[in-house]
C-alpha cells in the first residue's frame, strides 16, 4: 500500500481511491444499492481509505449510498471522504452554480446524505464563470473555519483559475481527468500542483473502462450510459483505442505479468499524480487492485508506452464532452 498527504488533513490517504460516479447510477445505466455498499466495504477491506463522490452522481444517490456504507462499516476517523460542490440540477438538467448561497445549502445537503459532521476534502466540481473566484474561495474558507470541511479542492480548473483562487485561500487539491488516453495536464496543471504543494486526485484512471481490458468491439452500452455519447467510443476512434489497449495489455503481461488495469493505475501514479481513482460499482471490479502495488515503471517503459499510443491513436480526443453547460437554465430562480 502507498500513502500520500493532503494539506490540512492529519490522516494520510491511500494512493488509490474509490471513485463512486458509477455507484450513483446516472449516466452508468442505473444503480444497485446492495452491490454498491458491498463494493465500498470491499475497497475498505482491501486497505483503501479514500472515497470520492459528488452530489450530482445520481442526484444524491451516490452520496447517500456512501453514507450508508460508511455508517455500517464504522472507523470514520480513518477514512478520507471527498465530495464536491458547485453542480446543481433541475429535472435531471445539470448546471453550474458556485454562488455563496448554493455552497452554503449544498454543504448541509452533503453532510446529511453522507451522515457525517465534516467532510475531509471538499472540491468545486467545475469552474463557474458567473461567480467571482473571490466569492467562491472566501465562502469555502468560511466553511473550513466552521469545521464543516477540512481541506479545500477544485476540479477541472486551469492553472490560471487556481492562481486566482489562491489569492484568497490556500488550495489543497486539484482533481483533473488523467489517464493513459487523457494526459493534457502533464505539461500544465500537474507540474503547477507539484511546485505549489497541491495534491492531485486523478479521475478516469481507467478511461470509462477502455483501460480495463474488458471491452470489445461488440460491447453494448445500455440506457443513459455515458459511453453512448463519448467520442472515444464512436467509430473509427473506438477501434483505435481498443487496439492501443490490446497492445498495452500484451506488453505489460509479457514484461511484468500484470493486467492492463494495473498498468493504467501504475502509469498514473508513476507519472506524479497523488491519488488515482478506481471507479467500481461491483465488488469483482476491485479484484485486481492489489496488482498495482510493489512495482514501478522505468523511463524505458514510459518510452515504449508512448510508442504504442502514437502508433495506434492517430486522432486523440480529450474528455471535454463531459463538461456541464455554463449557462443556468432559465427556470432556475435566484
Amino acid at each position: 500500500m502507498e500513502w500520500t498527504a493532503i494539506p490540512h488533513l492529519e490522516k494520510k490517504a491511500t494512493r488509490i481511491g474509490l471513485g463512486t460516479w458509477a455507484i450513483g447510477g446516472w449516466m452508468w445505466g442505473g444503480s444497485d444499492e446492495t452491490l454498491a455498499i458491498s463494493t465500498i466495504h470491499q475497497a475498505l477491506d482491501q486497505g483503501l481509505n479514500f472515497i470520492d463522490t459528488a452530489p450530482v452522481y445520481g442526484f444524491g444517490t451516490s452520496e447517500e449510498i456512501v453514507g450508508k456504507a460508511l455508517k455500517q462499516y464504522g472507523q470514520r476517523e480513518k477514512i478520507v471522504i471527498a465530495t464536491k460542490v458547485g453542480l446543481r440540477w433541475k429535472d435531471k438538467t445539470v448546471y453550474r452554480d458556485s454562488s455563496r448561497a448554493s455552497l452554503l445549502k449544498e454543504v448541509e445537503d452533503s453532510l446529511r446524505r453522507l451522515q457525517v459532521d465534516y467532510i475531509d476534502l471538499y472540491q468545486v466540481h467545475w469552474p463557474d464563470p458567473s461567480v467571482s473566484i473571490e466569492e467562491l474561495a472566501t465562502t469555502l474558507k468560511e466553511l473550513q473555519k466552521q469545521g464543516k470541511i477540512r481541506a479545500i479542492g477544485v476540479s477541472n480548473f486551469s492553472t490560471e483559475q487556481m492562481d486566482a483562487f489562491r489569492h484568497y485561500t490556500p488550495l489543497d487539491a486539484l482533481q483533473p481527468p488523467f489517464n493513459l488516453f487523457e494526459r493534457e495536464i502533464e505539461q500544465t496543471e500537474l507540474p503547477y500542483c507539484r511546485k505549489n504543494g497541491i495534491a492531485t486526485v486523478g479521475y478516469g484512471s481507467l478511461c470509462r473502462g477502455l483501460l480495463s481490458g474488458k471491452l470489445r468491439k461488440d460491447s453494448k452500452f445500455e440506457g443513459d450510459d455515458l459511453r453512448k455519447i463519448d467520442p472515444k467510443f464512436k467509430a473509427p476512434r473506438y477501434s483505435h483505442y481498443l487496439e492501443a489497449a490490446d497492445r498495452l495489455q500484451t506488453w505489460v503481461k509479457d514484461k511484468y505479468q500484470k493486467p492492463l488495469l494495473a498498468l493504467a493505475v501504475r502509469w498514473a501514479l508513476d507519472s506524479g499524480i497523488s491519488i488515482a481513482l478506481w471507479g467500481a460499482r461491483k465488488p469483482e471490479q476491485l479484484k485486481d487492485m492489489q496488482t498495482v502495488w510493489n512495482w514501478k515503471l522505468f523511463p524505458e517503459d514510459f518510452e515504449e508506452i508512448d510508442r504504442i499510443l502514437q502508433a495506434c491513436i492517430k486522432d486523440p480526443i480529450g474528455p471535454e464532452f463531459m463538461a456541464p453547460p455554463l449557462e443556468k437554465p432559465a427556470f432556475i430562480q435566484h
